[in-house]
């Protein structure tokens, strides 16, 4: 007997019973006998209220409207269900530890640990750091004759992942989990789905401050319990912590299964003293490749080629072409002989030019020694939620400093600025 033969019995039964038969392929969404909107959607809504119509016939229809919205959906079980694997087999992450740079099989399986974090989504970020923690190596640097610790990757760029993967997975996939790998030169986060519409691969590679939400009732529920804050700033400051740190930025593509691959390199491009000499070009409207280019000329004599370029940026000759003209124009880097291949950085600090949508700013600023939210919706003419991506937007660029948390923040004068 196989599998197929008890199907067709117990169909055959409750056919005989009086149930209607229908296949899935015929009701899922969009086809024309569809019987819920998408695979979110646990509980078929319309059969329920045919129900509850048959069932109480007495009530009016405004008591079986509000009684159909207490019905739960698949956001609210996976959040706070005590089990959501009920609901979802695989909603959980797979945490493996390798040994070594590659993963090996058979007789060369370099498995040194795994876990199964699991539990409701509410409380899985939690877990999963818990979890991840203790395996992230701290190491020592040397800066100003003293020995600095730092961890082998930046703790929110590692944490921004592991929460994206959670809040955008593609949760209508029920097979896969969030796999999380760490070897000894990476860690990896890999998720179900392709990113929602309409955030791309090339946006995310870019870093762009984009927002979308494929599950927006987790997401939701995520960003009020502190893990998110729906500004679409995620990405971008995964890219600065990386840069940072010194380490190579965040390598993120599709594989041939439509997963996510998030991938942190724990190696060290650059070392302490370059990162303080880049200090120099905060706030100068560069580009995180023009950056890293201005960060290996330095550590590689002054001088770069378009030709190092392109491999350093994974760019094409015309990508870098524009980028170091810019530079040029900028007054950040000059050709060594007219129509030559070899360009240099010149050793003198970058002037310090203020964006122009904040010197609207500078007054109020000087006149009390902070600026508020308030303060940008009047100068700028812009909303509560705009200033606040423009007052954090200021602060990573080092033109401000937050003082005190939320509504109560005030930004104060950072260090490029002197008043």
């Amino acid at each position: 007997m196989v599998e197929s033969h008890v199907e067709d019995a117990t169909l055959a039964w409750l056919g005989e019973l009086g149930y209607e038969i229908a296949y899935g392929s015929d009701v899922e969404p969009e086809r024309p006998a569809a019987e819920r909107d998408d695979f979110t959607e646990v509980v078929l809504s319309r059969r329920l209220r045919a129900a509850l119509e048959r069932i109480n016939p007495e009530l009016p229809a405004s008591a079986l409207d509000d009684a159909l919205k207490k019905t739960p959906n698949l956001a609210c079980l996976l959040l706070f269900g005590r089990e959501p694997s009920r609901w979802h087999p695989r909603c959980d992450i797979d945490f493996v530890r390798f040994e070594g740079t590659a993963r090996g099989t058979g007789a060369r399986l370099n498995v040194i640990g795994r876990e199964r974090i699991g539990g409701p989504l509410a409380l899985l970020i939690d877990r999963a750091v818990a979890a991840v923690q203790p395996h992230v190596k701290a190491r020592q640097r040397l800066h100003d004759l003293f020995f600095a610790e730092t961890l082998e990757y930046p703790t929110f760029a590692w944490q921004e992942a592991v929460v994206n993967a959670v809040a955008h997975r593609d949760y209508g996939i029920s097979g896969t989990a969030i796999d999380l790998h760490k070897f000894d030169d990476r860690l990896e986060v890999i998720s179900p789905g392709v990113p929602p519409a309409p955030v791309t691969i090339d946006e995310l590679k870019a870093a762009r401050p984009i927002h979308a939400a494929r599950n927006p009732l987790i997401v939701r529920v995520l960003t009020d319990l502190g893990h998110m804050r729906e500004l679409g700033e995620g990405i971008p400051r995964m890219f600065d912590e990386m840069e940072r740190a010194g380490c190579n930025p965040p390598e993120i593509d599709l594989d041939g299964s439509s997963r996510l691959h998030v991938v942190l390199r724990n190696e060290v491009v650059f070392d302490a003293e370059t990162l303080q000499w880049l200090i120099q070009y905060d706030g100068q409207g560069l580009s995180r490749d023009q950056r890293r280019l201005l960060a290996w000329g330095h550590s590689h004599g002054g001088t770069f080629t378009s030709r190092e370029y392109q491999k350093l940026a994974r760019t094409d000759i015309y990508g870098a072409s524009r980028d170091i003209k810019d530079l040029i124009r900028r007054g950040l880097a000059a050709s060594e002989k007219k129509g030559g291949r070899v360009y240099r950085i010149p050793e003198t600090e970058a002037p310090v030019v203020v964006p122009e949508d904040f010197e609207p700013l500078l007054l109020p600023l000087r006149e009390h020694g902070f600026i508020k939210n308030a303060d940008v919706r009047e100068a700028l003419g812009v909303t509560s939620r705009q200033a606040l991506v423009l007052l954090t937007k200021w602060t990573e660029e080092k033109w401000l400093v937050r003082d005190g948390e939320r509504k109560a923040s005030l930004y104060r004068p950072g260090r490029l600025l002197q008043l």
